[in-house]
């Protein structure tokens, strides 16, 4: 079963379950020296009636995804391994984030399985709504359930797409599963390859003070037709 791309926000390296209603969420985990460190996931789950169980698993913290190993991982390998009615690779990407600050039992565990040589950590284990799944895609914004803290250094640059509304929506991943080639030195002038709808527009700013995108309780991600990752401020 084929998850469409734009969702995979809703399963990447810290998608938390938590209490909506959390005021003030207590973090537990710290992570720093983040821009431009690769990292991969693996993303695989069964579907039971209208809903998908995935389980999300991620290099972060381990290694950086080595291309010759990640190369000799395939979706056939790991359905045949777990049964599964779904897998998704979802790498390489790079962050384009300085830091994380994150709570929730998900990101501290010991959970950890090998693809073809490629150590990971389970990162979450979420429940997806196929009615969710059928009305997403590039550049629709999915609500995700999580508590994490996007940290962006003063005196860096930041990546976004500005919506027609004037939402801004800033790149927390870059991603080379589209453009392979792609790397940090080309987002100043992403706008080029981007298939931008109407009254869409991506621009490059630094930052003259740190930028803090804290989700409490839910974040509104989404991907552009590059599967660049980005969440609205």
């Amino acid at each position: 079963m084929k998850l469409n791309s734009a969702y995979l926000l809703a399963t990447s390296f810290l998608v938390l379950a938590t209490n909506a209603f959390a005021q003030t969420p207590k973090y537990e985990v710290s992570v720093s020296h983040l821009r431009n460190e690769r990292y991969c996931e693996v993303l695989y789950g069964n579907r039971d009636w209208l809903s998908l169980k995935i389980k999300v698993f991620s290099t972060e913290g381990l290694n950086e995804c080595p291309e010759n190993l990640w190369k000799g991982v395939t979706e056939k390998t790991i359905t045949d391994r777990h049964s599964a009615s779904f897998v998704k690779l979802n790498g390489p990407r790079y962050w384009t984030i300085d830091g994380i600050m994150a709570s929730g039992a998900d990101t501290i565990n010991h959970k950890r399985e090998n693809f073809g040589g490629v150590e990971m950590n389970l990162r979450a284990v979420i429940d997806i709504n196929l009615w969710q799944l059928f009305r997403s895609g590039h550049y629709k914004a999915t609500p995700v359930s999580r508590e994490t803290k996007w940290i962006y250094q003063a005196g860096k640059e930041v990546y976004e797409l500005v919506s027609p509304e004037g939402q801004t929506y800033v790149m927390q991943s870059y991603s080379q599963i589209v453009n392979p080639t792609l790397t940090m030195k080309d987002l100043p002038t992403l706008g080029a390859q981007l298939k931008l709808p109407k009254g869409w527009t991506y621009q490059t700013r630094f930052l003259k003070e740190d930028l803090n995108l804290e989700a409490n309780g839910t974040a509104y991600v989404l991907q552009d037709n590059l599967e660049n990752s980005y969440q609205r401020k």
